[in-house]
């Protein structure tokens, strides 16, 4: 979460500090200035495939294929009552994943155990965060 944040601020600073009279460096550019440069969905790309919640609770990210790149098939169980399952369509952002979900639009991003606010997932470090309460994480 804090990479994220720092990365953000990082990429804000260098969009304004942009010159064409700039020389350019020999060195490597650090991973950080890489992912802000690349296209969101690059990041969100990464995090295809399934995530786990608590008491049963899950999350399977697909590529919408037909939709193109950066758009997501987001199929979840987001709580324990039988009308809390469904697929949504989501779309890569610079924070993470939109959706729109039930009460409205929606953001899934990155995270770790703690960010999720469950005590079952605090010792996880990979994790995806709707809200706290909610969140899906990786072993």
């Amino acid at each position: 979460m804090k990479k994220a944040l720092l990365a953000l601020i990082a990429t804000m600073l260098i969009s304004g500090c942009s010159n064409s009279n700039t020389t350019a460096s020999n060195a490597p550019a650090s991973d950080t200035a890489t992912e802000q440069n690349q296209p969101h969905h690059q990041v969100t790309d990464q995090w295809v495939g399934r995530w786990t919640g608590v008491e049963g609770l899950f999350l399977e990210i697909s590529k919408d294929e037909p939709a193109g790149p950066g758009h997501y098939l987001l199929h979840m169980r987001y709580g324990l009552d039988a009308d809390q399952v469904g697929t949504f369509e989501g779309q890569a952002t610079a924070e993470g994943i939109s959706f729109n979900r039930g009460g409205g639009p929606q953001l899934l991003r990155a995270g770790d155990g703690e960010a999720t606010g469950m005590k079952w997932l605090l010792e996880k470090e990979d994790c995806l965060v709707v809200a706290t309460g909610e969140g899906y994480c990786r072993d």
